[in-house]
């Protein structure tokens, strides 16, 4: 072990409270753990911001096979994520918003399938307003023997390593890298990433051809998220959009899940003759791979906010007052966040009762905000 890692262990005992020997213990416990369960059981933005963590586990535990445990939504993040080995899709009931019946043999099912794939042990990752206990319970049952979870609450246990947990306002990939690092894990790069395969690529490609855009810059638009309360008008995205491709000869290629044509009509008319139809048409790493090659993106605060994040693509975030932006927003790409303040923020609402006053943002700071980002890759460049 070398003097840096020794003086690495040193401020991890002295910044969490334990002794060196703890830290030690820790660090030793973890060295030899060969087949991992990662739990991360939110929407797909959520698993992408644990990339630097996934990241970090492999390239402190490069032998160890990595199964990430995701909800059905979240689990599709892992076709971006190459450090994992294996996804476990499950619709887990701490989570559920009460679609989910109550099923006992359901549960013991779950717990009798994590114990069958022997994992030597779990780290379930949560944002800052969910308890790490139920999961660890779960693994406490499925006889896994390290767990490890950020806990606000006394465990009684069930977590073999409590960290304690971070303020609420600290970014969310920052809270996942702070939990890893509870156990000697060291971090070399703490920003998001995401890999496609050339192939993705391509096809992503075709399907802009197909429209006739060979080598053309666009800017992508992405003006829906599945959350009420963070949807900017629709109508306003659109009226800005279409200034934006007037101003700068770039199409807009609008983008969005199968269900979202169903309120997509209104927005395609007024962007014409500069709308390139794609909603439902893409998987999630050809849109990714759609984000990694546009001059700009413009969206909410929703999965491919993170995706830009992650191609360093310029963003002009609509980003409602449901959460602190400290918590969620982009870290390493030019983006400009736009919000109108509100006294009601933060207040991590599904649907806003207030007629979404924090995205009432005029169409027109919506274009001045693209071109000053387009200007600054221009003056970059």
């Amino acid at each position: 072990m070398t003097f840096l890692r020794l003086m690495f262990l040193l401020l991890l005992s002295l910044c969490w409270g334990c002794g060196v020997s703890d830290s030690l213990k820790l660090l030793s416990e973890w060295s030899n753990v060969r087949n991992v369960l990662v739990m991360r059981l939110d929407n797909i933005g959520d698993v992408i911001m644990t990339s630097p963590a996934l990241r970090a586990i492999k390239e402190n535990l490069p032998a160890c096979r990595l199964t990430l445990m995701a909800s059905p939504s979240g689990a599709h993040a892992a076709l971006l994520l190459p450090w994992i080995d294996e996804v476990f899709s499950w619709q887990a009931l701490w989570q559920d918003l009460g679609s989910l019946d109550f099923n006992p043999q359901r549960e013991w099912q779950l717990i009798q399938t994590l114990r069958d794939r022997h994992f030597d042990a779990a780290i379930i990752f949560t944002s800052f307003s969910q308890s790490p206990h139920p999961p660890a319970f779960l693994c406490y049952l499925a006889g896994i023997s390290l767990r490890l979870g950020e806990s606000k609450q006394y465990g009684n246990g069930v977590l073999t390593t409590e960290a304690p947990a971070a303020p609420d306002q600290v970014h969310q990939v920052e809270r996942n890298l702070r939990l890893i690092e509870a156990v000697g894990f060291q971090v070399r790069d703490r920003s998001l990433s995401i890999q496609f395969d050339p192939d993705v690529e391509q096809t992503a490609l075709q399907l802009l051809a197909r429209h006739s855009i060979v080598d053309r810059p666009y800017i992508l638009l992405n003006p829906w998220t599945s959350c009420q309360s963070r949807n900017y008008d629709s109508l306003r995205f659109a009226i800005a959009a279409k200034q934006l491709a007037q101003q700068t000869g770039m199409p807009i290629v609008v983008t969005g899940i199968l269900k979202d044509r169903d309120r997509a009509q209104s927005l395609l008319t007024t962007l014409e003759p500069h709308a390139i139809d794609l909603i439902g048409s893409t998987t999630l790493p050809q849109l990714a791979a759609l984000i990694a090659s546009a001059q700009l993106v413009l969206t909410n605060n929703t999965s491919t906010m993170h995706i830009a994040d992650a191609t360093r693509t310029p963003s002009v975030i609509m980003f409602a007052g449901t959460e602190y932006e400290s918590q969620w927003r982009p870290r390493h790409n030019l983006s400009h966040l736009l919000r109108h303040p509100t006294a009601c923020s933060p207040c991590y609402a599904f649907s806003c009762p207030y007629q979404l006053e924090c995205l009432d943002i005029p169409p027109e700071d919506v274009v001045a905000a693209g071109l000053d980002l387009l200007a600054s890759v221009q003056q970059r460049a």
